[in-house]
């Protein structure tokens, strides 16, 4: 059902739970056919949206893809700074038409070698609950 996705890709989390909220997130990891994991930093408002309403829907666009899952979350593990998220997806929305091929996503890159370093230590954790 999830089309692959490069590591890195930034893809917008609608929250529910109120007015309509989104955030760029580029910590997704695909997990499976039907599954998505992500962090959130604890202190973030979608997080505490997705404790309230566990309703959600994660929009990809990247070489190739253009989609958003619409899924159900749960938090699977809490530390010190992140909440890692599963995302349990009911259906996949796809955006593509035979008019027009999205060539790239957003580009962008870290400019902190540690912030570097911890993104790679997370997406490992996150790709371990797969």
């Amino acid at each position: 059902m999830l089309p692959e996705w490069p590591d890195g890709t930034v893809a917008v989390l609608s929250t529910a739970a109120g007015p309509p909220h989104a955030i760029p997130v580029s910590t997704a990891v695909r997990s499976g056919d039907a599954t998505i994991h992500l962090a959130l930093a604890l202190r973030r408002e979608s997080l505490a949206r997705l404790r309230e309403d566990r309703r959600c829907a994660l929009t990809v666009l990247a070489a190739g893809v253009a989609v958003t899952a619409h899924a159900t979350a749960a938090v699977v593990e809490e530390g010190e700074r992140v909440a890692l998220v599963r995302l349990d997806v009911d259906s996949v929305q796809d955006h593509g038409q035979p008019t027009f091929e999205v060539e790239a996503g957003v580009r962008w890159h870290w400019t902190d070698p540690e912030a570097e370093r911890a993104d790679a230590e997370l997406r490992s954790a996150l790709r371990a609950l797969g």
